[in-house]
């Protein structure tokens, strides 16, 4: 049980992340994620053998600092979007903004629990929600770096203009080398960012 619910809330938090994507592209005109049958909160749907399953386990398993994991990506036709420009930006960053959501709700039943919880019997129930406002704001965070394929790419692109495209293809064809390296040599630059935002949401200390 020390695992399974972690490894059930990343899985879950990860799956509302990925919806969102196909969620916000549908809102702009994009029904590619509707038609391959992402739009849904079955997990099943969205499992990557390794990302979802095989890496979060071999974290725990290796006690591991963090957890981290991450589901197929919600496919989307950019060229079907009504804002060309600002679109996939838009659709990079609803992933993001859902699991901040998901932090929020939870985080504000961490802080009112106790108001209606004088016998300490739903601890448990504050505990789950804590690690449930943690995963979350960890994912958007760290989906938030302007790596490829991270998020945050998404949003810089959009922000880059035209003369600099050359970034853009510098960025796309080396991404997923400077993202190995952002992950052994700088994960912990995002720590002060995650506990702060952790502490704001909850009212307490974060693990």
């Amino acid at each position: 049980m020390e695992f399974i619910f972690p490894l059930a809330i990343l899985l879950m938090s990860v799956v509302i992340h990925e919806v969102s994507h196909g969620y916000a592209a549908l809102m702009l005109g994009d029904r590619t994620a509707q038609y391959a049958g992402r739009l849904t909160l079955n997990p099943i749907k969205h499992l990557d053998p390794f990302g979802s399953v095989l890496l979060p386990l071999m974290l725990v398993l290796f006690h591991s600092p963090f957890l981290f994991g991450y589901a197929k990506p919600v496919p989307y036709n950019p060229y079907n979007l009504r804002i060309p420009r600002w679109g996939p930006a838009i659709v990079a960053i609803a992933g993001p903004l859902a699991n901040v959501t998901v932090a929020f709700v939870f985080g504000m039943v961490v802080r009112f629990l106790p108001l209606f919880n004088a016998g300490g019997e739903l601890a448990a129930l504050g505990a789950v929600a804590q690690l449930i406002v943690f995963v979350n704001l960890l994912l958007a965070l760290f989906n938030l770096v302007p790596i490829p394929p991270l998020d945050g790419s998404g949003i810089l692109f959009a922000l880059i203009p035209w003369r600099y495209a050359w970034v853009e293809r510098a960025l796309t064809r080396y991404g997923f080398f400077i993202l190995i390296i952002f992950i052994l040599f700088f994960f912990q630059a995002l720590s002060g960012p995650l506990f702060f935002l952790c502490r704001l949401f909850t009212g307490t200390i974060c693990f």
